[in-house]
């Protein structure tokens, strides 16, 4: 060790640890993900003798699976984001609330749009296995009792501020990602 330190010694270095690891990679899962611009993507292409020349693209696609439950343990919710490099932003929330299964449902669909608005999505596709919570967002079902309404209310004023949004009843065994995470919630 000693022989180590004599010939380090001789280039000056300084040992520094790291100590914000964590910190620097949520920093770093932030700006691989920075869709802040206005409405859409401008990308610098250089064409062989040509000035240089900006050109629009769309937004890409980002895919959110949700799903809630209430079991003896509680009410809990899973969020999985998904971008279009399949990176997998995992979200699981237990509520300290009395919820019913819709009202789970619900609160993972709100949270996951939240989520997805705070990361700067613009395009979005959701995926959830509640059969009811899909038809009613979509407007097939009627929202009955004023929790719903509220619920259903607050999806909306969510949803508007997208530029597209799709909403997909998917069965549970495809929402698997979702559907586990939701139980540790």
């Amino acid at each position: 060790m000693l022989k180590w330190a004599v010939e380090l010694g001789l280039f000056d270095l300084e040992y520094m640890p790291r100590t914000a690891i964590k910190g620097q990679a949520l920093a770093d899962f932030l700006l691989e993900f920075d869709f802040a611009v206005n409405d859409k993507a401008l990308v610098m292409l250089r064409r062989p003798h040509t000035e240089e020349v900006l050109e629009e693209l769309p937004h890409p696609w980002w895919i959110l699976h949700v799903d809630g439950a209430v079991n003896n343990g509680g009410a809990g919710a899973c969020i999985v984001l998904v971008s279009l490099e399949d990176h997998h932003l995992m979200s699981a929330i237990h509520f300290k609330f009395y919820a019913t299964n819709n009202d789970a449902e619900y609160e993972a669909l709100i949270n996951g749009l939240k989520i997805a608005l705070e990361m700067g999505v613009r395009n979005l596709i959701m995926k959830s296995d509640s059969e009811l919570v899909v038809n009613q967002v979509n407007g097939g079902f009627q929202a009955r009792g004023p929790r719903t309404e509220l619920y259903l209310r607050c999806t909306q004023r969510l949803i508007v501020k997208f530029k597209e949004v799709r909403l997909e009843c998917v069965p549970r065994e495809k929402n698997s990602n979702a559907d586990a995470l939701e139980k540790m919630g």
